[in-house]
């Protein structure tokens, strides 16, 4: 159970979020984007504020707004098995955003260009490695032009050689100035000198690696 959380994450920042297994983590990611509805308390994105003790289904034009601008990628990649790599990228722009079917498509390539996966467009998840899949999730996501992006446990269900694949796209994106949370166990994203983070403890978390 978590309780008195009071999460701040300034733009262009990246903050990890780390604890014991079953100490919430995930549950506060999904609660940022409303994937689940905490008991009290508001989100706030921008101009967008959202009062969490409020039935969620007379504010769907706010969690709308707040889920176009906040991305998620999940731990295991929850990619559609039946839709290639291209078709999975830009269906959130095309049917949420209404955005023009053959912009995305260019602008899908460039993505996949970024994340290391050029001539994988016309290839189905299962013909990939879990690094493979975890990126073209993180390039689903960008698709979106989210403000934020937040990562849950990305390098969890990834064999301890294809890691180094994902980490290496969030290093990037970071030096992009990227707004992240990151919730892992990666020493590298861990708080430390110069990096903010939050540490789990007793339900609440606390901020750390400042200084």
């Amino acid at each position: 159970m978590l309780h008195g959380i009071d999460l701040e994450v300034a733009e262009g920042e990246v903050v990890a979020i780390i604890g014991p297994s079953g100490s919430g983590k995930t549950t506060l990611l999904r609660s940022i984007n409303l994937l689940e509805q905490p008991e009290s308390g508001t989100i706030r994105w921008g101009d967008v504020t959202i009062d969490t003790a409020r039935s969620l289904s007379q504010q769907k034009g706010l969690i709308r707004r707040l889920r176009q601008h906040v991305g998620f990628v999940f731990q295991n990649f929850n990619l559609f098995p039946h839709r290639t790599v291209m078709e999975n990228i830009i269906e959130g722009p095309v049917i949420v955003k209404g955005e023009d079917k053959n912009e995305s498509i260019v602008r899908a390539r460039e993505l996949l260009a970024k994340v290391g996966l050029n001539g994988k467009e016309n290839s189905y998840p299962r013909r990939l490695s879990g690094g493979q899949q975890q990126r073209v999730a993180i390039a689903r996501a960008l698709a979106m032009r989210p403000d934020v992006i937040l990562f849950d446990e990305p390098t969890s269900a990834l064999d301890p050689e294809l890691v180094g694949e994902v980490l290496n796209t969030i290093r990037q994106l970071a030096q992009e100035k990227r707004t992240m949370v990151i919730v892992t166990h990666e020493n590298e994203l861990c708080p430390r000198r110069g990096r903010p983070g939050y540490l789990y403890g007793s339900g609440t978390y606390r901020r750390a690696g400042r200084g």
